[in-house]
Order: structure tokens, then sequence, then C-alpha cells
């Protein structure tokens, strides 16, 4: 039996938008929370200890991190090389430099010669000594129809066809292993990948149209013992026998992700007898308050009460809250930032809410037939607001539409204006720009 930690999905050095600099370390502090729970991982990979731990993939937001996340990731695999504990590091889409042209976040540590590392960037069976045995791991990196666009055979085909031809091939390849496994000693599928069966979350927006689905089938098999995935941020079982797990991201990447569980699977692998356990992690929450006001007398009472109904102790948090434009000077901006001062960071997004649309009157109905002036005096009837230029309007849709000089009720005659003051509104024009608008 040999025993496996599986985590995936790291994105290290992401996220610096949901926190803040740090003065004692010069860091981002969602940096330094993203070392911290790889550093909980690691620690229990060394304290069990693991005889093997398997990352599936997506080390850094892109192929090119800088220095200082570099380091930050480095130095934690550094420490399962030191404790002597074999690791594979598998290639992912964000791992991948111009979208399947390597890896070049992770190839660094195979020049290197990092001992107990292997680097998993091509279809390739590894067979590593643990300290329980001998396991057989075969690596499935990120594959892109791109990586076959270039190929004549290709020219003319479209992008569907493309990718039945890149899973084709990967069917050949993947049999093509399997047929060289060693039968007696325990195999594990690591990939990277997206299945047809799985729940995505905010990784579907991550990769739109740079991949392409593995149906389970080509996965669930009975030579595999255990299918280590990764790629979907939200852990997820997606078969029992043999197991396929993705262990989901150990860190909240952004506010999509604020309802999922983070953490990594604890995997026992024996032949055919395979137990896999969610371990969560203690990640820093992602709270989001929405509040209405367009109703409330008191918007500023309404609003602190709101947020005082949450616990926004070391939170991310993001206030959301509607408002009419009539309320905006009854709102205290420094109140607000009293009231979300225990929050480790915060962003407020107000959002003026203009005349609420009115349901259609049934006298309006489609169904109904109504003639254009009788229609317009039922929509007048029920417009207060327009109570005074109803008569005007009435008179200037008549004249519409017999094509007729607009006759308008007497008013009192208007004292001569200056001729430099400005020009009080004319009744008849006024009444024309409330019919346009209708």
């Amino acid at each position: 039996m040999i025993s496996v930690l599986h985590l995936s999905d790291i994105h290290m050095g992401s996220g610096f938008a949901h926190g803040c600099l740090n003065p004692e370390t010069g860091m981002n502090t969602r940096l330094e929370d993203f070392v911290a729970t790889l550093g909980r991982c690691v620690d229990r990979a060394i304290a069990s200890p693991a005889d093997l731990v398997l990352f599936g993939g997506d080390a850094f937001p892109d192929a090119t991190p800088p220095p200082l996340v570099q380091q930050a990731f480095a130095s934690q695999f550094r420490r399962l090389a030191d404790a002597n504990i074999p690791t594979v590091l598998l290639v992912g889409n964000h791992d991948q430099y111009a979208q399947g042209q390597g890896g070049a976040s992770l190839c660094i540590y195979r020049t290197l010669g990092v001992p107990g590392v292997i680097v998993g960037d091509r279809l390739e069976t590894h067979t590593i000594q643990t300290a329980n045995g001998p396991v057989q791991v075969i690596t499935l990196p990120w594959l892109t129809p791109s990586t076959l666009l270039t190929r004549p055979e290709m020219e003319g085909l479209s992008m569907a066809e493309v990718s039945q031809q890149l899973l084709d091939r990967l069917r050949v390849a993947l049999e093509g292993e399997i047929r060289r496994l060693d039968p007696t000693v325990p195999t594990i599928l690591l990939a990277h990948l997206m299945t047809d069966t799985a729940t995505f979350g905010a990784e579907r927006f991550l990769a739109v149209g740079r991949g392409f689905n593995v149906p389970m089938a080509l996965l669930a098999r009975p030579c595999f013992d255990y299918v280590a995935l990764g790629h979907v941020h939200r852990y997820q079982v997606l078969c029992e026998s043999p197991p396929v797990v993705y262990p989901g991201s150990i860190e909240r990447v952004d506010f999509s992700e604020a309802d999922e569980a983070k953490g990594y699977v604890w995997a026992t692998v024996k032949k055919q007898a395979t137990q896999v356990e969610f371990c969560p992690l203690p990640v820093r929450p992602f709270l989001t308050v929405t509040v209405d006001l367009t109703a409330a007398d008191e918007p500023q009472a309404k609003l602190l009460r709101a947020i005082a109904k949450h616990d926004l102790s070391d939170a991310v948090v993001r206030l959301l809250y509607s408002l009419r434009p009539d309320q905006v000077d009854g709102v205290d901006n420094a109140a607000i930032f009293a009231a979300l001062a225990t929050a480790h960071t915060y962003t407020i997004h107000p959002q003026i809410v203009t005349q609420k649309s009115r349901s259609r009157l049934p006298e309006l109905a489609p169904g109904n037939s109504l003639d254009p002036l009788e229609a317009l005096q039922t929509y007048l009837n029920n417009r207060e607001d327009l109570a005074e230029l109803a008569t005007d309007m009435v008179a200037a849709a008549q004249a519409l539409i017999a094509d007729a000089p607009v006759e308008l009720e007497a008013a009192s005659p208007q004292p001569q204006a200056d001729e430099g003051a400005p020009r009080a509104a004319d009744p008849e024009d006024e009444a024309l720009r409330q019919l346009r608008l209708l």
C-alpha cells in the first residue's frame, strides 16, 4: 500500500488584487496565503509521511512567474526533496509557454536535476521506487488542438474535427503506454484535463476554446488503480472504481470560489483497492454582502445593519449595494469604511438605480385593440408625473395624426424675455418631446 498526497492548481502569484502589502515582509498578503497553504500540504506529506506527492498542474497563473513567486514555490517543494519523498510535477495549461510549446515554468526542475523530482511535460510512464515499493505513474499534461493546427493534414478541418483528431491520437498513444505496464505494480494516471462529466468552476473561463473534453471512458479503466486529475478547481470524485478524483485548488482564486472547500486528497493506493480522503485546508474566506437600499427610508442605517450581520474578520469582502439617485447623499462613506475595517481587504461597488420599470398596463396588452389616441389617454391616466402636460400631449397627438396645426389651451400671456435670458420651455415643444419619448 502506497500513501499518496495529491494536490493541484496552486496558482501561486494570483489574486494579488485581493490582498495588501505586508509592511513587515514587503510581500503581498495573498502570496503569503498561498505559500502558507502549500506549506500545510508539505507539512502533512513530511509528517505522515507520504510515499509519493503528485501535483496535478497549474503551479502559477502563467509560464513566466516573477522570481519572488518562483522562489516561494521552489522553497516548499525543496522540502520534499530534502525529506526523500518522490514528487511528480505535472505541466498544466497555465504552466505552458505559448500554449503547448513546453512547460517553461516547471522544466527548470528537470534541468537542475532536483533529486526525486519528476516533471511531467509529455505522455510518459515513470516507474518510481517509494519507501513502500514501486509505483507506475503515467503523466498526461495539458493538450490543446493547437499542437496539430500547423500540420498539413489538418488544413481545412474545423476546430471540432481537429479536436477529434487529437483525441484519436491520444487514445492510441495512451493505449501504447498501457500495454507496456507491469500488471503486478500499482498504476496511477496523473493528468491535467477536462472531462466530459466534471462540474466546472472558475477554470472554465480561464481556458475557453483552448482545450477539449476527454471522455470518462478513456480514464476510468481497470488498468489504473488511481486517476489523479488537475485543472478543475472544485473537489469531486467522478468515479469510485477506479477512483477518478479532482482534488480542486488549494486556495481561492476569486469570488467565484467563495463557497468551495479547498484542500488536497490523501490516497492509499493498492492494486484494485485504493482509498481516498479529502483533507480540507483552512483558507481565507471570501464574502459578498449584497444590499438593496432602494426602498429604505434610512439607507445608511440599513446598510450598516446588513454589514454587521456578517463576520468580516480577516475576510476578503465585496460590498454590493443599490440605491436611488436621491439616496446618494444619505450614505456616509466614512461610516462604511469604519464598518468594514475588520476585513482583510474590501471593495465597495455601489449601483445607482434609476426609475424602476413598470409592469405593462392591462389595457395596453398585445391582445387588446385600442386606437392611438385612446391608448395614449390610457397611458397618461396612469402617469401622475405627466398630469400637467396631459392635455397638451393629447392635442399634439391629434395634430400629428391629422397632420394639422396644434391648438393648445389658452395660456396666460408671458412677459417678454430679455434677449440674453434663457428661453422658457414651449408647452408645444415639451408635449412633442414627451410623445417622442413614449
